[in-house]
């Protein structure tokens, strides 16, 4: 196989650490095999994208930031439409920004619909990363049509698919915005197949499952495990639902001074310690935590079930209990029970007694333990980081 060339390959994301992190690891394999990497970003994620030794390409979003949950709505168009009114005015910056060093090839986050009307645009390929779980064949009829019938049919969705459709006409793609958005011509799937609904009917010309892409992260810290905890929880809805300090007191009242018990309690930006009451010796409480450094040494995770806590408790071969809050998190937290790992419950009702009983059963449960490893086994065969540059470097030669 020759080796490729050297290439500018230009990588666009969105100002999310679920779409951000997923990339990372890629794209510093990328830079360490000697391409020139730019990263198109919002500038309050430049320093982790200069860390990678990719270029950050700054831009001004309009999308609701992690600070601001609740601008994101709670109907279907509420979530979809802030994605097009960005697309529209993110698409000039990323032009400007790249007009006389345009790429050989274009890498993109789901989200990042300028990127694939500029790849569109300089005659180059793009190449979908995506951070969660993927079309199967069937997928428009048994789950996009019935979740969209109701916004198609109302005057605020006509008039959403009628500006993006007249967007992407006026920059030369005659494709209907669904496939557009999710049918790329190109896919590397940054999850575990394990993870994904229906994978047998998932077309694999199109979406190539390269697992988990995650790195050392020695740069979040350590964590080690106290002298005398025998068993290790820990709790954490990510960093954007974290609002709920009822939830965290019933997780302080089910495992504070549980003999053997050591548990590492993170809370976020919106929840104050001292909401929480009296925290026993054997509970430390954080805004954020080392995940996954907490995770290679824990023996039970309470988790919200996002697509990167999802699968770095899989990679870590840790039981879970499934709280999600919004998105694919019901969809991950299901899996996850499919799967014979994990527990469901509902974090707004879920007690003290309830919590503890489902982490007691879960860690002494020898055919969860078993089926843990089997996953963790087929994972370390899906090539991660290595697997995903390949595969870029592959459209490189095919150019």
């Amino acid at each position: 196989m020759t080796e490729p060339q050297r290439a500018h390959i230009a990588m666009f994301s969105i100002a999310a650490p679920g779409h951000v992190n997923p990339s990372i690891e890629v794209v510093r394999e990328l830079v360490a095999r000697g391409h020139r990497v730019s990263y198109a970003i919002p500038a309050s994620y430049a320093d982790r994208i200069a860390a990678t030794g990719a270029e950050p390409v700054i831009y001004r979003s309009t999308l609701p930031t992690e600070e601001e949950p609740e601008a994101w709505g709670t109907e279907l168009i509420d979530n979809i439409e802030p994605f097009l009114n960005d697309a529209i005015q993110v698409l000039p910056q990323l032009a400007a920004a790249f007009e006389g060093d345009e790429p050989d090839l274009v890498i993109h986050d789901i989200t990042s619909y300028p990127a694939i009307v500029a790849a569109h645009r300089w005659g180059v390929p793009a190449i979908s990363l995506s951070p969660n779980l993927v079309a199967w064949e069937g997928y428009e009829e048994e789950v996009a049509e019935p979740m969209t019938a109701d916004l198609k049919a109302s005057e605020r969705g006509k008039a959403y698919y009628a500006r993006f459709t007249n967007w992407l006409a006026e920059n030369g793609i005659h494709t209907h915005p669904d496939p557009f958005v999710g049918r790329p011509r190109r896919s590397l799937v940054l999850i575990p197949k394990a993870l994904q609904p229906h994978a047998d009917r998932v077309d694999e010309s199109m979406y190539t499952f390269v697992g988990a892409c995650q790195g050392e992260r020695t740069e979040q810290g350590e964590w080690r495990r106290p002298a005398g905890a025998e068993r290790v929880l820990l709790v954490s809805l990510g960093s954007a639902f974290t609002k709920q300090p009822a939830f965290y007191r019933e997780c302080v009242k089910a495992f504070g001074e549980l003999p053997g018990w050591h548990v590492v309690l993170q809370i976020g930006r919106y929840v104050e310690e001292s909401e929480l009451g009296e925290i026993p010796a054997n509970v430390e409480v954080h805004p954020w935590v080392p995940q996954l450094a907490v995770l290679r040494e824990a023996d039970a995770f309470i988790t919200h079930a996002g697509a990167g806590g999802s699968q770095e408790g899989l990679a870590t071969a840790t039981p879970m209990v499934a709280v999600p809050q919004a998105v694919d998190q019901f969809g991950n937290a299901d899996m996850l029970v499919g799967l014979g790992v994990a527990r469901r419950l509902d974090s707004e009702s879920a007690t003290a007694a309830e919590l503890r009983e489902a982490v007691l059963a879960l860690t002494s449960d020898p055919e969860v333990a078993r089926n843990l490893e089997e996953i963790r086994s087929q994972m370390a065969t899906e090539g991660g980081t290595r697997r995903a540059a390949d595969l870029i470097e592959a459209e490189l030669r095919t150019r």
